[in-house]
């Protein structure tokens, strides 16, 4: 555990272990007491079992072939691991599958999906699970609170096709969700969606750390409570980490190809004015809803805290594609990432001058 720098922050990360601690005990209590909560039984349905498949972003999983519900099996563990945030320091994450966001999960409306969490944190600290596709109290959390090697298993009626965030939900909340806890459900309608060439998963978030590592010695970041309640993030991210999608790992795609980006915003606090530089999407499912038509030719997608939404572009020109938030001081922290694409285009006149292009030195955003 990376503990904080300033002797004010010290005190305020030992109250959020207090009341981590102080959780733990009143869950207890609840779990003895039968008359606080009636207990949610688990009922077995005819629906046949499928092992969901866990994709870590960028990738996708696969794309629903089944006309039918099934009781959609999601296995998902907590587990504290040190992840590069740049190239020079590191962070301790909490996550999910030892990925930070954690993995993509893709179910079909009116699937059951039974969600088992094991808790490795070794540190004590509960975790949960807040499902936004979840109808019923916390989105699934409160039948998911997991202490120390623990195991939960819950199920949930999937009833609303669309993009969802999933976040840990414990108290403080925007701790466990700066910390990584978050990740994307996608809900296909029962007809499923329309085929493209490539689909790339995405997901925003702010990291809020002190300035140095604790020690010399260390490359760690510590989180700072401080900035975090302020909300001044040092980092403003694509997938994790500056610089997870620039030249040497790009988001590719070829000349003539439908692109489709699931993007999520975890914050826990910025709005995201989302938006690739060159391009028009084509369609985008604002707020992640797929019951709703699409809006077509939009510019910049704004993407709430806790939000999602679903674009689609036409890739017609080759070179590098940016992508940012527009609020575009981010770019700074952290929130840029390239789109790659190859090939020639059908139209010279869509992008063409008598002199090649002269991208100006050091420049973020025009490789």
């Amino acid at each position: 555990m990376a503990y904080l720098k300033s002797s004010d922050s010290k005190l305020q990360w030992n109250g959020i272990k207090v009341m981590a601690s102080s959780i733990v005990g009143d869950l207890a209590k609840v779990r003895n007491e039968s008359t606080v909560h009636e207990k949610q039984t688990m009922k077995e349905e005819a629906y046949p079992e499928e092992t969901a498949i866990l994709a870590k972003a960028p990738d996708v999983p696969p794309p629903i072939t089944r006309n039918y519900p099934v009781k959609l099996l999601v296995n998902l563990e907590v587990i504290v691991k040190e992840l590069p945030i740049d190239d020079s320091y590191t962070y301790e994450y909490w996550t999910f599958q030892e990925s930070v966001p954690g993995p993509m999960i893709r179910a079909r409306v009116g699937d059951i999906m039974q969600v088992k969490l094991v808790n490795r944190d070794q540190s004590g600290m509960m975790h949960n699970l807040d499902f936004h596709a979840v109808l019923g109290p916390g989105g699934g959390a409160p039948l998911l609170n997991c202490g120390k090697d623990e195991t939960k298993v819950a199920q949930f009626r999937l009833t609303y096709p669309g993009l969802y965030i999933y976040h840990c939900a414990v108290d403080p909340v925007s701790v466990h969700i700066s910390n990584g806890m978050f990740g994307l459900l996608l809900v296909e309608p029962d007809k499923g969606l329309q085929a493209v060439d490539k689909e790339y998963y995405l997901m925003q978030a702010e990291v809020y750390t002190e300035d140095n590592p604790i020690t010399v010695d260390s490359r760690c970041l510590p989180q700072s409570i401080d900035k975090l309640m302020d909300e001044r993030p040092n980092y403003v991210v694509f997938n994790g980490r500056q610089g997870s999608h620039l030249e040497n790992n790009p988001f590719k795609a070829k000349v003539g190809d439908r692109v489709r980006f699931y993007v999520g915003n975890a914050g826990p606090a910025l709005v995201s004015s989302f938006h690739i530089i060159g391009t028009i999407f084509d369609k985008v499912w604002k707020d992640g809803s797929l019951l709703n038509q699409p809006q077509l030719g939009l510019q910049t997608v704004m993407i709430p805290s806790g939000s999602s939404a679903v674009v689609e572009l036409d890739a017609v020109v080759p070179g590098n594609f940016t992508l940012v938030d527009h609020s575009i001081t981010r770019i700074e922290k952290g929130c840029v990432a390239f789109l790659q694409v190859v090939g020639e285009t059908k139209d010279p006149y869509l992008y063409c001058s008598e002199e090649g292009p002269s991208p100006c030195p050091g420049c973020k955003i025009h490789p």
